[in-house]
């Protein structure tokens, strides 16, 4: 990609990011519906992905990959939330 193109790219997503949050909102819903699905289907794989980061998160995403019950849990609660936000959160 060239890097007029990638200039162009990143002044279209950074207004978009600036200027609507609805969209912000909506975005935020989508990742934690997409993270919910990849921990419901592949439990120890979603946590292992999230293993870079400050000690404390690290040692939590280790914790969990050994936990699959629990993140499967925890993945339900993110679909959950992020549909129900989706719903919801322009409402005001």
């Amino acid at each position: 990609m060239r890097w007029a193109t990638v200039r162009v790219v990143r002044e279209v997503l950074l207004d978009m990011w600036s200027t609507d949050t609805k969209r912000m909102k909506h975005f935020a819903a989508m990742v934690l519906i997409g993270d919910g699905v990849m921990a419901l289907v592949q439990p120890r794989r979603d946590a292992r992905a999230w293993k870079k980061g400050p000690k404390l998160w690290r040692g939590s995403m280790q914790w969990l990959a050994k936990r699959p019950a629990l993140t499967r849990a925890i993945g339900a609660a993110q679909i959950a939330g992020g549909v129900l936000w989706a719903l919801y959160g322009d409402e005001e």
